[in-house]
């Protein structure tokens, strides 16, 4: 065996016996940790407290210690006490029938005949049917301590000179003009007086519905404008067209070419006496309302594109045909002669008053026929009938032309 060899040996043995004592040291530390873990689980974790009733019932009753007590026992009892339970269930079975002895006292019998005490709920014990929320007062907060309104007492900031300069200072005022609003609107918006009918027979006086006649009827240059019906801004920034001239709002129905101011042509002599003829021996012997109605379809016919642009023309319109005329009296081949002046009169004062456009009649609007009521027309079914004033009828055509 060579040299080598036996120091080989020599490890080797060195090894397993370190081997060994490691295994040794090992088993007593478990043995150790297995001995202090056993302790920890067989020791008890609750004190007893070495009196009667841990003695008889344990720790494990759900009564309070203090509920266990002895009494005397009754004359010609063989024991000296009574030990009462609560709980009859938690007397130990281990306790002989005859009872225990207790030095010092004597015989001691258990028993479980003591009653219970009051097991009643609060809530049917404790009566609340009258009971209700809590009234709560909240009391204003006070002002300050020795200070009342009017005093300066503990202010003395107030007494300190202001800071500001001599100037004064000031500020807006907020306006008060409850209840002047419209007055203060008059003030800027002066209305017009309400101009009379004095130069109006009275027998049109009823109907006159415009107060501000077409300027050309009157002969002058228009007015200002009323800026209580127009706003200032609207005349310096959208000036009318036309201003001062009649121009008839449309109603319902009607045609767009109404919105439309008469040439002014018509208000020239020939043309105020051919519109008086129409009115004269068409409707003389209508109403004032009636006369101005058939004036009104003349004119309409006139602000219409589909007739021509004159009363005459429109009044004469095919009188060299029989009986195919616009209007009857102008192709009858009678002689047209004046035989009522006075109806005359009337006609001329209609003729002029519808022009102008005092007298416009709204139910009539745009309507451009008409017709008696004892004439059955031909044409009446084409058109759209719209109301009935005297002895005749209107009508407005549906595409607003001839139709």
């Amino acid at each position: 065996m060579g040299p080598l060899r036996q120091f080989q040996e020599k490890c080797q043995a060195v090894f397993r016996r370190e081997l060994r004592r490691e295994q040794v040291r090992g088993s007593k530390k478990s043995a150790i940790a297995l001995t202090g873990a056993a302790i920890f689980l067989f020791s008890p974790t609750v004190t007893a407290y070495q009196d009667m009733a841990s003695l008889l019932s344990g720790s494990e009753s759900g009564q309070g210690r203090w509920t266990s007590y002895l009494e005397k026992s009754p004359a010609g009892s063989i024991q000296k006490a009574n030990m009462s339970f609560v709980d009859e269930k938690a007397i130990t079975s281990g306790v002989p029938a005859s009872g225990i002895a207790a030095p010092g006292i004597g015989s001691i019998a258990i028993n479980g005949s003591q009653k219970s005490p009051d097991a009643t709920p609060d809530e049917d014990r404790i009566n609340r049917a009258e009971k209700q929320g809590r009234i709560v007062s909240i009391s204003k907060k006070a002002p300050p301590k020795a200070f009342s309104a009017g005093s300066i007492l503990q202010r003395s900031s107030m007494l300190i000179r202001p800071t500001h300069g001599v100037e004064v200072e000031m500020a807006f005022a907020k306006p008060k003009i409850a209840g002047k609003e419209i007055q203060i609107a008059l003030a800027f918006h002066n209305r017009a007086p309400v101009k009379t009918t004095d130069d109006v027979p009275p027998m049109l006086a009823s109907l006159i519905n415009n107060d501000q006649p077409d300027v050309l009827a009157l002969g002058y240059a228009p007015a200002a404008p009323d800026y209580s019906k127009t706003s200032p801004f609207d005349t310096i920034l959208n000036e009318p067209k036309q201003p001062g001239r009649f121009i008839p709002q449309l109603g319902k129905g009607d045609h767009d070419w109404l919105a439309t101011p008469l040439p002014a042509i018509v208000f020239t002599r020939e043309e105020q006496k051919c519109l008086a003829t129409g009115i004269y021996f068409e409707a003389r012997s209508e109403s004032i309302k009636g006369q101005a109605a058939v004036a009104q379809v003349i004119l309409n016919r006139v602000r219409n594109p589909a007739y021509p642009k004159t009363i005459c023309k429109v009044v004469y319109q095919n009188n060299d045909w029989i009986n195919r005329c616009q209007f009857s009296f102008a192709c009858e081949g009678r002689k047209l002669n004046v035989t009522e002046p006075k109806q005359w009169k009337v006609a001329q004062e209609v003729a002029m008053a519808v022009t102008s456009g005092r007298i416009f009649l709204p139910e009539i609007g745009s309507a451009t026929h008409y017709h008696a009521v004892y004439v059955r027309a031909n044409w009446a079914h084409t058109m759209k009938r719209i109301d009935k004033i005297g002895q005749h009828i209107f009508y407005r055509t549906y595409g607003g032309g001839w139709i």
